[in-house]
């Protein structure tokens, strides 16, 4: 409206003696009005008023028609997201009914579309601070209660590939394969969202997709704890460790290769079931298998942490009926060093272990008699 009267202004007084301006104010004036009252939708011209000078000044009163908009309402409509997804997006929206109410709200409704500009500038400066990874458009119906349809759909670039994996250090791994599907629909959920997007609420997602785990029966049995973590891109990888402080199940097997004295048992299976009684308190049994011969055998034990990393294992060998003494010491997440000593053959035992994936590692074994390396799998 300011540029419009500046325009016609411009038009009238530009370049014109102030004393002439002021012999013909009232003209002007009139002219002003008439000119300004045609253009405008919505409002009625009351009064101009000018003051003649080098940068003369125009003062209009604006009164509205009788019909203005009392009051706005917003319908959001997030378009092609999951419920998860549409719902933080409403979140992020909360008050944007803010920028149209403050843009519409006492405007005569006839006017309406002269804040057409104004609240595209208004809601992309919202957009860009509350909501930056979505796009914005709107359609208005005016009236006494005027009605705004808001439409939000995501920006490039988006998410298109997931690849998840599931591991826990405390139950065999092959047990979460019954809940892949599960949590494979969960994360798939997140294909067509902005990376920005799933960036900032990245904690709010893992968070979900691991309550949901833990929200199973059997996990919920073990009381198995299960924390997510991701690596947001276009091709992106959602990794989830479920892991109990009350049990340790186990399932690995090794072959030994160019061990010498192997007796037949260079291949093992070995099955370690424990109960933790405290933080660094563990009661476990164990067994050996060994398909060579087909031959089994059974250890009680018991495992103190004297730190998070260090552990001293005694073990009793039922079928033997002797003791094996040994201790583990954790360097790092990659690292292990292992001993152990058995009263049944008089011999001690040391090995360097290096876990080349979670579900392979390799170590390198020596004895007073020979030295071998040992391929672990970890089921």
């Amino acid at each position: 409206m300011e540029t419009t009267v500046s325009a016609i202004g411009a038009q009238l007084l530009t370049g014109r003696r102030l004393s002439e301006v002021e012999t013909t104010r009232v003209q002007q004036e009139a002219i002003i009005h008439e000119v300004f009252d045609k253009v405008l939708v919505g409002y009625s011209v009351e009064s101009v008023s000018l003051t003649p000078g080098e940068t003369s000044r125009i003062e209009i009163r604006l009164v509205p028609w009788v019909d203005v908009i009392h009051a706005v309402h917003v319908d959001v409509t997030v378009e092609g997201m999951p419920p998860m997804v549409e719902e933080m997006a409403r979140r992020d929206l909360a008050d944007v009914s803010r920028v149209f109410g403050e843009g519409m709200q006492g405007l005569p409704v006839a006017a309406s579309d002269w804040t057409n500009g104004v609240l595209k500038r208004s809601l992309q400066r919202y957009m860009d601070e509350h909501l930056p990874e979505f796009r914005a458009d709107f359609d208005v119906v005016p009236g006494d209660e005027t009605r705004v349809a808001l439409t939000v759909y995501p920006r490039l670039p988006v998410v298109r590939t997931i690849d998840l994996s599931m591991r826990s250090d405390s139950i065999p791994n092959f047990t979460l394969l019954a809940h892949r599907q599960e949590m494979q629909d969960n994360v798939n959920m997140m294909i067509g969202v902005p990376v920005a997007f799933v960036e900032r609420h990245e904690a709010e997602f893992c968070e979900a997709f691991a309550s949901s785990l833990d929200a199973a029966p059997s996990f919920h049995a073990l009381d198995l704890h299960t924390v997510v973590t991701m690596r947001p891109g276009q091709d992106m990888s959602v990794m989830s460790r479920s892991d109990t402080k009350k049990y340790m199940i186990r399932l690995e097997g090794w072959a030994d290769i160019s061990h010498k004295d192997a007796d037949g048992r260079n291949t093992v299976f070995r099955f370690h079931a424990g109960k933790r009684f405290s933080p660094r308190d563990e009661f476990f049994v164990q067994t050996d298998l060994a398909p060579q011969d087909v031959k089994w055998t059974w250890e009680l034990g018991y495992a103190r942490h004297l730190a998070d990393a260090t552990r001293l294992i005694v073990r009793y060998d039922m079928r033997e009926k002797e003791f094996i003494l040994g201790g583990e010491q954790e360097l790092g997440r990659k690292w292990m060093l292992r001993y152990e000593y058995r009263w049944t053959d008089q011999m001690g035992e040391g090995a360097i272990r290096y876990r080349l994936h979670d579900f392979l590692s390799l170590e390198y074994v020596i004895d007073k008699e020979d030295k071998w390396l040992r391929v672990i799998g970890n089921f």
